[in-house]
């Protein structure tokens, strides 16, 4: 007997078809700032997590996500990437799964909390690539590609929660 849920087609296609969602939305979608971009990347992680599960926003993050780096001439970013966006799915989905279904206010501490975490994540790196100074002024940059993911992932929960259609995903994602 197996211990683990048998993985599902429909699992795979939902996982693959939110990683792609997550890579049009890092890769095409970028609004420049001073020190980066904002992207819509992060939003469908967030999504992924909330409408389909921890373990498909991890998955979708870290494949979206890390190909968006390799693709855009980032390769060295291409590895903390994954680890920092299946972190922030993994915090997400914890403290969804701890609070309980329909608890309000969980999905924005967990996507605050994992936003804070991605934070202290990337500026680390970046204090070992670039040196303290260049990560401490590409904060607020960072800052406001997270802040911006977490407030339009919850914009778009929240439409879709009202229409009826996050019920509806679920259920075709079996």
């Amino acid at each position: 007997m197996r211990n683990r849920k048998e993985l599902k087609t429909s699992d795979i296609t939902v996982t693959a078809v939110m990683a792609a969602l997550v890579f049009l939305g890092t890769y095409v979608f970028k609004i420049p700032t001073i020190s980066g971009y904002i992207h819509l990347g992060d939003c469908m992680i967030l999504l992924t997590v909330v409408l389909f599960g921890t373990r498909k926003g991890a998955a979708a993050g870290a494949i979206g996500a890390g190909l968006s780096d390799l693709l855009g001439g980032f390769a060295y970013w291409v590895l903390p990437t994954i680890l920092i966006k299946c972190m922030w799915a993994l915090v997400l989905g914890a403290i969804l799964r701890r609070a309980g279904k329909g608890r309000k206010g969980a999905f924005l501490a967990g996507a605050v909390a994992g936003g804070v975490l991605q934070l202290a994540a990337y500026t680390g790196i970046r204090v070992f690539l670039y040196g303290m100074y260049t990560a401490v002024a590409e904060i607020p940059g960072l800052a406001l590609q997270t802040g911006a993911g977490v407030v339009l992932s919850l914009v778009i929960y929240q439409a879709l929660v009202k229409s009826g259609l996050a019920v509806r995903l679920r259920t075709l994602a079996g």
